[in-house]
């Protein structure tokens, strides 16, 4: 049987409308790894859509799921079939996960030869991507695929947001189809549909008496606020009452890195990277706590709040509660998180300003990291190498644009304390998914997403080095992202975890030989230095910042585990 889908044609194909349709709803990059369907599909076949090669499925899932948070509108990524789509199938959860519109697309055999498990690469994809998406279907008959593609868009820009899946037999790909019929406009939407609860005016209402009667409120957001377009209004009414702004790990920027109302992003790690009561501090003299748009997904848990004086809380979301064992609020408002802080200032523009609790002991120990003067005989300190970035940013960035990227490691809980973010979105990492090798993907999608503004990516060496293949592809695009490899030849969270089980680690279950990532960025066509010292790092990285190209900075780093101070992790 031959594997040739298609000869030549001239006349339009599924493979026409399905790209038209994608352009129609708003999408112009789809990533991907093209296999044997490359005899249907060109991706030519639409002006106005590029299509970006990555060296692995994982890159193009992560790189849509990235560029689609940050532009607002769904993005495209696409596989071969068989182990292609399993490939993908990583990327696709961590868009689930993270709460990002992407519509996967993956080939498929025959549509006359599709026997999972027993035809050469056939595996039933609809199947294995339908736990992980909110839409998933195959393509059945060629003249179907508009109505397809418009069923995924609608589902992915549905609150929770998230991945679609559809799946294309390759012949029907390359099957002739009458695109002379006009159709009908697609429906993009501004903003993500979400739920809106009948009588969440009286809810907000009950919210605004809250307030008044609060001593020390804090406003914990989300990023389906972001998503909402809340931003404004909840600067706005932080601002006039004065409610300290508490953000999950990609909701920081909501209010910029100097803001004396930003009391920053919270991770379980912190009181255990600080040696010191952060939480308590952040949390214990609240009386109101008032989630806007939060995400049990984002990994800020209730517990982590639950400190000190008794609470009041107040969920705000666009989505009916999915946890309820863990979050039981004292009032549930389902609706558009802009519509309610909009309701919620007008309803307590009366209110005099609050006094916002004291968190200046923990100011000051943050500072105290970040300033640390010491020279280490065994590596740079992650704080050290988050200050230097964070320097280096402030002084190339325009003012509320840059963007810091983080991979998965223990050195992620220093980016979410200390790294800074001065727009939404301007801290960029796999919070749901927690996905390993995130970060060059995620670089690549920021990049696209904010071509004339700074993107820097902070990895270890694990993570990076399970993704690195796709230095080329930043090199290819001649992408100017400054890398930082921090590198402690360790996956160096599992060492964490594995003293605070037992005290002590053991070496073959995290431990690796040594990597030269210098040469490994030259050999992918990226300029590369290594830095063993502040002063050195400093200077690296305003060369990477100045060059217009990409650049990789090699950084020897160490971490002076502790078994303490981590019992916000358990769960």
């Amino acid at each position: 049987m031959s594997r040739v889908s298609t000869g030549p044609s001239t006349n339009p194909t599924t493979a026409h409308a399905l790209l038209r349709r994608l352009h129609d709803h708003g999408v112009r990059t789809v990533f991907g790894v093209v296999g044997r369907e490359a005899a249907s599909i060109l991706f030519d076949e639409a002006d106005g859509i590029d299509f970006v090669l990555t060296r692995h499925e994982f890159t193009a899932g992560v790189a849509a799921d990235v560029l689609a948070r940050i532009t607002g509108r769904p993005q495209a990524c696409w596989a071969t079939l068989g182990p292609g789509m399993t490939n993908l199938a990583t990327g696709v959860a961590t868009s689930a996960l993270d709460r990002s519109p992407v519509v996967a697309l993956a080939a498929q055999s025959e549509s006359h030869d599709i026997f999972p498990n027993d035809t050469h690469q056939c595996l039933d994809s609809v199947s294995v991507m339908r736990p992980m998406t909110k839409y998933a279907a195959e393509l059945q008959r060629p003249d179907e695929i508009t109505d397809l593609v418009d069923s995924a868009m609608s589902a992915a820009t549905t609150e929770p947001v998230g991945p679609s899946f559809i799946s294309l037999p390759v012949d029907l790909l390359g099957s002739e189809v009458d695109t002379s019929r006009p159709l009908a406009a697609a429906k993009v939407p501004a903003k993500p549909l979400g739920a809106v609860e009948d009588g969440w005016q009286d809810a907000a209402s009950k919210a605004a008496e809250l307030v008044g009667s609060a001593r020390h409120p804090v406003l914990v957001v989300g990023a389906a606020a972001i998503r909402s377009g809340a931003v404004p209004a909840v600067r706005a009414l932080a601002e006039r009452l004065r409610i300290p702004v508490i953000t999950t790990y990609i909701a920081k920027g909501v209010l910029p890195h100097g803001h004396e109302l930003n009391y920053g992003a919270v991770t379980g790690y912190m009181d255990g990277i600080l040696s010191f009561p952060a939480l308590e501090t952040l949390f214990g003299p609240a009386d109101l706590v008032l989630t806007l748009g939060y995400d049990y997904a984002e990994d800020l848990r209730p517990s982590m709040w639950q400190r000190g004086t008794d609470k009041t809380t107040v969920r705000v979301s666009p989505t009916a509660n999915p946890v309820p064992r863990v979050y039981r609020p004292d009032l549930d408002v389902v609706a558009d998180v802009r519509a309610f802080v909009e309701h919620l200032d007008r309803h307590t523009a009366s209110l005099a300003a609050k006094t916002p609790h004291d968190i200046a002991p923990l100011r000051e120990r943050i500072a105290e990291f970040l300033a640390d003067p010491r020279h280490y005989d065994d590596g740079l300190r992650v704080h050290q190498v988050m200050d230097s970035m964070n320097t280096v940013m402030e002084e190339t960035a325009e003012a509320g644009e840059g963007t810091i990227v983080s991979d998965i490691g223990f050195f992620r809980h220093y980016g979410v304390l200390f790294a800074r973010a001065d727009q939404p979105f301007g801290f960029l990492t796999s919070a749901g998914c927690s996905s390993f090798g995130y970060g060059i993907p995620a670089a690549i999608g920021a990049q696209l997403a904010r071509p004339g503004q700074p993107t820097f990516l902070i990895a270890g060496d694990g993570g990076f080095h399970s993704n690195s293949a796709d230095l080329e592809t930043i090199a290819r695009l001649n992408l100017p992202i400054v890398t930082v490899v921090v590198n402690n030849d360790a996956n160096g969270l599992i060492e964490l975890y594995q003293n605070i089980g037992h005290h002590r680690s053991h070496d073959p279950a995290v431990k690796f030989t040594g990597v030269d990532f210098t040469a490994l960025a030259r050999a992918n066509g990226v300029e590369a230095a290594r830095a063993t010292s502040r002063e050195e790092l400093l200077a690296a990285l305003r060369k990477g910042a100045g060059l217009g190209r990409p650049f990789l900075i090699e950084v020897p780093v160490n971490y002076d585990f502790q078994a303490g101070g981590f019992a916000a992790l358990t769960i």
